[in-house]
Parts: structure tokens; sequence; C-alpha cells
């Protein structure tokens, strides 16, 4: 299969956020071996435009806190060097630490090996390239090419050599480029946060020191939840996707606000003073609204995906800004940032991009925005979001052995026409594929909370009838 064939039909390990699966199963130590052989050779060949010959590429490397992240780690570290790259490590850090020390730092391009959101026992490799931006299709392509042993699309025979003598690459510690990310956020910051009271869940995860010593240096009295990392216990019952302990604990201690990562801290879920949960919609509301307010809200118009509420783009609307959705997929958001020469988008789940200070979701960046803006404003979260009318909405995920057949069954097909003609153009009702783990979600959006539970178990009732639950 040749590479525009492959792109064709989708790439059969890296999905929308990297190459993820289970640890050990579906990302072998061997598979993230090959990855660092590939990109070491890549960037030093002519595929990648490499502009002189004997190029010694650099290549920065992080991690999230799972167990299987030192296997991983090593595995792509000794690929890469083995193909005559040098490997800087950045250690445990975020998502984001990795695009921004990338761009820099001058560096080829960064690796972060982590699974996000997902379960411990799951892993992942997400690539950015020299602009901090994730790995583009082509390039994927070339290197499932090269995992599979199709040596073809790269134009060489036999394997990639080995480097040899002084062409050997080196492992070099770079724990610098982190602290330096972490000064650059706190240059952010135009406030003392020495008056707010905030909570932090940081998942168990990637920024369970950063998230501490960015907001410790900016004042704050800071209350710290998941951050005891063991390498099984990421995203237990915490962070982004269990926001439950956060909000008890801004209830229990009467904090101003809370602010809630996930593994890799990519994503960000803010908790109000009173407990309550301000989503990816809410932040994108009271962010556009910063911005727009300092004639920095690039094309007047929001980027969310078709998983926002309804009621996003009628509020957006009413301050008199527009907005514009795509597929679900932070890669998608800045795709069509870009087009539009956009500076805000971002999804629910807390992915929000700034593109004046990011060219991904950062967790910490969000936080201290929505900081700036309680300190500008000197008002709670609750206040700053006070003009969003939420409709009432429910999405169920579901884990299922094969979700394309979920997707073509022709008995699921008819439940979600029935959902849609209940409906009546009074709501919405979406099934699709998680692009990072065999789950298919449902949402309904309609205006009634009981409806929308009602129809979306309708829809799981389908699915479970027609045997497609994993077992």
């Amino acid at each position: 299969m040749t590479v525009e064939e492959k792109i064709s039909v989708g790439n059969k390990y890296f999905g929308t956020d990297g190459f993820r699966g289970e640890a050990g199963v579906d990302l072998t130590s061997s598979q993230a071996y090959r990855v660092g052989r590939f990109l070491g050779w890549y960037y030093s060949s002519s595929l990648s435009g490499a502009s002189r010959r004997g190029y010694r590429p650099r290549i920065v490397i992080g991690k999230d806190t799972r167990r299987s992240s030192y296997t991983l780690e090593y595995a792509i570290a000794s690929g890469l060097t083995a193909s005559g790259a040098d490997a800087y490590m950045l250690h445990v850090t975020t998502t984001p630490s990795v695009s921004y020390v990338t761009v820099k730092d001058d560096f080829d391009c960064g690796i972060m090996i982590t699974a996000s959101h997902n379960r411990f026992c799951d892993n992942g490799i997400k690539v950015v390239n020299r602009y901090g931006e994730k790995l583009d299709d082509k390039t994927a392509a070339l290197v499932e090419c090269y995992i599979d042993g199709n040596l073809s699309p790269l134009g060489i025979e036999g394997d990639i050599p080995f480097a040899t003598g002084e062409k050997i690459g080196r492992i070099v510690d770079y724990v610098a480029g982190r602290n330096r990310y972490v000064a650059y956020l706190i240059s952010l910051a135009s406030h003392s946060y020495k008056h707010l009271r905030i909570g932090i869940d940081c998942a168990n995860g990637a920024s369970w020191s950063i998230a501490s010593a960015v907001f410790g240096a900016l004042g704050a009295r800071v209350s710290l939840i998941g951050a005891e990392p063991d390498g099984l216990n990421i995203n237990v019952s915490c962070g982004s996707t269990h926001i439950e302990a956060l909000q008890k604990l801004v209830r229990d201690q009467h904090l101003d606000v809370g602010f809630a990562f996930d593994g890799d801290c990519d994503r960000c879920i803010a908790v109000d003073e009173r407990g309550r949960v301000v989503d990816g919609d809410g932040i994108l509301y009271i962010l556009a609204g910063r911005l727009k307010a300092r004639g920095m809200l690039g094309g007047n118009t929001v980027v969310s995906t078709v998983m926002s509420n309804g009621g996003l783009a009628r509020s957006l609307k009413d301050i008199g800004i527009a907005s514009v959705e795509t597929a679900v997929g932070d890669r998608f958001v800045f795709e069509e940032m870009q087009k539009g020469d956009l500076t805000l988008g971002g999804e629910q789940s807390g992915h929000i991009i700034i593109r004046k200070y990011a060219t991904s979701g950062d967790g910490l960046l969000t936080a201290i925005m929505l900081c700036e803006e309680m300190c500008d404003r000197k008002r709670p979260i609750s206040e700053l979001c006070k003009g969003l009318r939420i409709y009432p909405q429910i999405t169920k995920n579901l884990k299922v052995r094969d979700q394309n057949a979920v997707m073509s069954d022709g008995a699921v097909r008819q439940a979600l026409c029935e959902i849609e003609a209940l409906l009546s153009g009074r709501g919405r009702v979406i099934l699709r594929k998680s692009g990072t783990e065999p789950v298919v979600r449902i949402m309904v959006e309609c205006e009634s909370e009981e409806n929308c539970f009602d129809y979306a178990e309708r829809i799981a009732r389908a699915i479970e009838e027609r045997g497609h639950l994993a077992l």
C-alpha cells in the first residue's frame, strides 16, 4: 500500500491523538523502538527536507507518570540514538511543555509518551513537528510503513542504517527545558494571586509537580490533590474526567476556584467557588469575552466541536461573537483556527487552544488565563459565565468490541433515526467513535434533561442488544 492509499483509508496506528493502546499489547516497546529508529533517520534524510548531508537531528522527549512510560521512553531513545539522532530527555512533564520546548529550542520534533485521560495500563506516543503542531498524516503514514516493514515508500533497501562510531546519537538530560516552560507560564500572569485560594487536581499525572510550582510562585494559596503518582493511579477517581474530588475539595475548604487537569495536562476543567463545574464550553465563553474586550479575538470567532453544547453558540452570539464547529479532536480545532487565522478554540472536554500563547491545548495556561480574568474583573468564575445558557445534555460512553461495526449496524442506525424524529429539530443526537479508546460516545441534547437520559439509554440498549458491548 502506498502512502497516499494509507492516508485515504486512515492510519493503522496513529489516530487523531497519536499512537495509543494498551501498553505491551497494542503498543509495545519494539514498536516504540521502531518509531525512534524512523524519526532519528527521517529528520536527517531528504524526505524531511534536511538541508545538509550528515545532519544530526535533535529530538526532545517527555513522559507522563504511567509505569509503562519509562519502558517506552527508553525504547524510543534507543531507536533515536541508534539512527544517529540526539535524544533530549525532559523526564516527567506535560504535553504542552514538550510543544513549547520543541519550538523555543529549535528541535526537529518533540515526542510525548502519554495516554492522556486513559487508564494507567494504556499508553501512547504523541509526536509534534518543529512548530509544536501534531504530526501530519503523511509523516505518520511513513512511520507506520516502517513499523510494518514496508520500506519501499522510504526509498531504501534492507533497513534504516545504524549509526556507527562518532555518528551514534547521545542521550542528554534536559530538565532545564522543563524549567524554562515553568518560567514562561509564570511570566504570562500580570497579577499576584496572593488573595486567591486555589484547588488543583493533578490527576496523579504529568502536572503533579509543575502545577504547584507555577501557582505557588504566583503567590496563590494552593490546595493540591491527585499529586501522589505511583505509576498505577493516573486518572483513577481524580482529574478532569472525575471532577467530584475537586468539587468536594473546593466546597469543604471554601476555595475561590478549582482546576482539574488530565494525565498529560492538555485539558483543564474548572470548578467555581460553589463547587459547580465549568467545562470547556464555559471556559471558551469566558475567554472569548476576555479576548474580545482586548481586541485579541481573531476573526471575532470561536472554534468549538460538534460535542459542544448548543447553548454556547447562542450565548456567544448574544455578546457579538461568531462560532464555527469542527469534528471532535483538538487537531481539527487547531486546523480550523489556522485556516481562518483565529485565536481561540477548544473542546467541551477542556482542550483549550489560545494561539497567541500556544499551539496546543494547555491546562495550566488555561487556568492562568481564567485567574487573570478573575483578577482583572474582580469577580468569581460563577459571575464570569453568567451569560452562558446551557441546554440539558448527556454523554454516554460504551466500551465496544468493534467501533465500525456499531456505526454501520442497521438496528443502531434505526434507533438513532427514531430519536432524531422524536427531537423534531428541538435538539440533537450524535453517535461517534472515540479516537483514543475502544469506545463509542452517545450525546443527546434537548429541552428536557429527563428526555436526554431516556433517549441516550434507548440507543445504548440498541447497541447492547446487538451484541456490540465489550465484555
